[in-house]
């Protein structure tokens, strides 16, 4: 395959007009009597690595598990892992070259919203499943009824909305506060952001307060957060991963304001703490399970580090997790499809409502044929004495559950 020609499936797929089947003919492919292969892209060097190295190490323990134990009726998983940097155009480039030089019988757990929305065309073009993408985004499971290739879309992550919906409720109503701002990543993410900070606001019945926003790998926050600050916001709602997180609070910080923070799940991490140091002291998280540590962990979680830990030499995080249940995730399906897996036996087997449940206490997972976002709740933490500590489960801005 010519590097025009893949250049040309960027151009494509960038514009929003790839090619779609006029009718959804999914398409079986990277499947032998011995094998299935799985392709994957995630950022392994650029500004979001501290979630892509993490999540890949989960997502290869979890292949290498599942074919020590025999892998998925009869056949072992082989994964095929690209590194997009966190740049759109990249990941359009390699998921072409999963697809059609890989064969690759399904993407599963790429990473970041940009770069899984500007390549998603390419993948339903091709007739193949888009399974457990790491963003939390929209667009990773919606489904139109006049697009039968959305039937090919599946997630399990909490969506960037609702989280951030909830975020703001909780912190807002436990720390009686009333002006809130946000500081968003200028992107497909922020806008979830930003229409969750619009929608709450407007359902507590509150003005919006300070909204700005900052360019993808944006380094240098001095501005948005003095404009905050002299705005007086009192909760700040941050849009964003964790290193631009760390940028805000620190420069908030070095400024001498210290309003309350919440955070999504992209910053829901241990990173956050670890890299921020007392700028990151009180700071809310909503994500989708327990942040857990190696010092305090017991059971499959134990377990779950001490094999990630000999395989790669470090512990692992919650990142890691990510990885490791899309793997696992897959594979429990994939083994309800039965012996003839295809493409159609595999998205019967998940709109089959049999529910997937991980080692990390995260929420149950269940997919219909009209639901195709696997959970509908998730969890709050705060920052206390340099760790995550959990504050409520099972939790939706919709009702407290």
């Amino acid at each position: 395959m010519t590097s025009r020609f893949l250049l040309s499936a960027a151009i494509v797929a960038l514009t929003g007009v790839a090619a779609q089947p006029a009718l959804a003919q999914f398409k079986t492919q990277g499947v032998t009597d011995t094998e299935i292969v799985i392709g994957t892209h995630m950022d392994l060097s650029g500004p979001i690595k501290s979630w892509g190295v993490p999540a890949s190490s989960g997502m290869k323990l979890a292949v290498e598990q599942i074919n020590a134990a025999g892998g998925i009726n009869g056949r072992k998983i082989k994964l095929i892992l690209e590194d997009d940097s966190y740049d759109p155009k990249k990941a359009v480039l390699q998921t072409q070259k999963l697809i059609e030089l890989d064969k690759a019988f399904s993407i599963v757990s790429a990473m970041g919203s940009a770069t899984t929305l500007a390549p998603m065309p390419l993948v339903q073009g091709a007739g193949l499943t888009h399974l457990f993408p790491i963003t939390a985004a929209e667009f990773t499971f919606k489904m139109d009824p006049a697009k039968p290739e959305d039937r090919l879309k599946f997630n399990m992550f909490s969506p960037y909305y609702d989280t951030m919906r909830l975020g703001i409720k909780y912190v807002m109503e436990h720390n009686k506060l009333s002006k809130p701002c946000i500081v968003y990543q200028d992107d497909e993410m922020g806008k979830n952001f930003t229409d969750a900070y619009s929608d709450q606001l407007k359902d507590m019945k509150l003005p919006e307060a300070t909204r700005v926003s900052f360019k993808r790998g944006a380094t240098d926050f001095n501005s948005q957060v003095a404009r905050m600050k002299a705005d007086g916001c009192d909760l700040v709602a941050l849009g964003s991963v964790v290193r631009e997180s760390v940028g805000i609070v620190t420069a908030a910080k070095k400024l001498g304001w210290t309003p309350t923070y919440v955070v999504s799940s992209p910053s829901y991490v241990p990173d956050l703490h670890e890299l921020g140091k007392d700028a990151a002291e009180g700071i809310y998280g909503v994500g989708q399970t327990e942040i857990f540590y190696p010092d305090t962990a017991t059971g499959k979680v134990k377990e779950f580090i001490e094999a990630y830990h000999k395989m790669f030499g470090i512990d692992p995080n919650l990142q890691s997790t990510s990885g490791y249940d899309g793997a696992m995730a897959f594979a429990f399906y994939a083994g309800l499809a039965g012996k003839n897996l295809t493409t159609d036996s595999l998205i019967a087997a998940m709109e089959s409502g049999k529910v997937f449940e991980d080692i990390f206490g995260g929420a149950p997972v269940s997919f219909s044929k009209d639901n195709h976002l696997g959970v509908s709740a998730a969890t709050i933490g705060q920052i206390k004495n340099g760790r995550w500590v959990t504050i409520a489960k099972n939790q939706s801005y919709k009702t407290e559950k």
